[in-house]
């Protein structure tokens, strides 16, 4: 089996149980670092030492994280399992990166009060900021979001495919929802002017282009926060957009970190830890709190308790009784 054929089944098994195009880009591209880093040999001729050696120079010349280690294993667990349908008791057997136990960095109010007026007027990248907060969606989860997705009657917004391909519910909050309105306004008219171009089309999940044909153009799936420029999809020849990208509400957030002079290293997944961990400390049920972010396990929202301990571990300095 070629590279190009090995790549292909491999793309062609990640399909056919349904992982997501992150994961699929990931496990592609961490099974040609593993080749490559083999000298370019075949999968089926390497064994135990080959992988060894292969995690090992991830760990102690590319300093990689310890997940970052585990999904690499991951992706040759699956190649070998379900690609060459070759035994893996032996990469079962190898030890995982032991993940250090840190507590998520979170903002205060006072600082997110400052971050958002950092943003105000920031066009699409500071509602999706501000969505984040609000919301305690992933970014890509609120970037991800069509039209039909947001229930202004309800206050609640449907998250689709999130983490683990599941959907839930979360808050659509009051303070975003003129804005909104207005920006949905604007998006509405642009789609207008591209279904009267002969474009407006926006990728559908799965099969559902053939099942509804001309649904990828009715507003209802639509993109909440759609991109600035179209493009022609290679296979239908329809001119699509695409959703706003990451790195344009990455870098806003960025900007608007630096001119708030907050010293913490955060992200826009910091808004996500901020809303779990501040609806937490307002009285709010963990399990509430768990089914708003989507967690599996009501242990990983556990860890948000944790932040709101104050003064090491909610005891009281004795240096303060002085």
């Amino acid at each position: 089996m070629a590279r190009s054929s090995l790549i292909a089944a491999l793309r062609q098994a990640l399909r056919l149980r349904h992982y997501s195009v992150r994961t699929e880009e990931a496990y592609v591209d961490w099974v040609c670092r593993f080749v490559r880093f083999c000298g370019m040999r075949h999968p089926r001729e390497l064994g135990p030492g080959d992988v060894t050696r292969f995690l090992s120079s991830l760990a102690v010349e590319r300093r990689v994280s310890a997940s970052t280690q585990n999904q690499a294993l991951a992706a040759l667990v699956f190649l070998y399992r379900d690609v060459l349908d070759m035994p893996v008791g032996w990469l079962h057997a190898m030890v995982r990166a032991k993940r250090p136990g840190r507590l998520p960095v979170v903002f205060t109010r006072d600082e997110v009060r400052k971050l958002l007026a950092q943003l105000q007027g920031g066009g699409a990248a500071s509602l999706v900021v501000e969505l984040l907060y609000g919301s305690g969606m992933r970014l890509l989860e609120a970037l991800c979001l069509r039209v039909k997705d947001v229930d202004f009657g309800a206050n609640e917004i449907a998250v689709r495919g999130g983490k683990g391909d599941r959907d839930r519910r979360t808050m659509l909050p009051e303070r975003v929802q003129a804005a909104l309105l207005r920006h949905l306004a604007e998006v509405r008219k642009q789609h207008e002017r591209d279904v009267a171009a002969g474009a407006g089309w926006v990728a559908l999940p799965g099969a559902l282009g053939l099942k509804y044909p001309n649904a990828g153009r009715e507003w209802g799936w639509q993109w909440v926060f759609p991109a600035g420029r179209a493009y022609t999809d290679s296979a239908t020849h329809q001119r699509r957009r695409h959703h706003l990208h990451q790195t344009v509400v990455q870098r806003a957030f960025k900007e608007a970190l630096r001119a708030s002079r907050i010293a913490k290293a955060a992200s826009c997944h910091t808004l996500r830890h901020s809303f779990a961990t501040h609806l937490l400390d307002a009285g709010y049920d963990i399990r509430t709190v768990q089914e708003l972010l989507g967690h599996r396990s009501v242990e990983t929202t556990m860890i948000y308790t944790h932040v709101l301990n104050r003064g090491g571990l909610g005891v009281k300095s004795p240096v303060d009784t002085l």
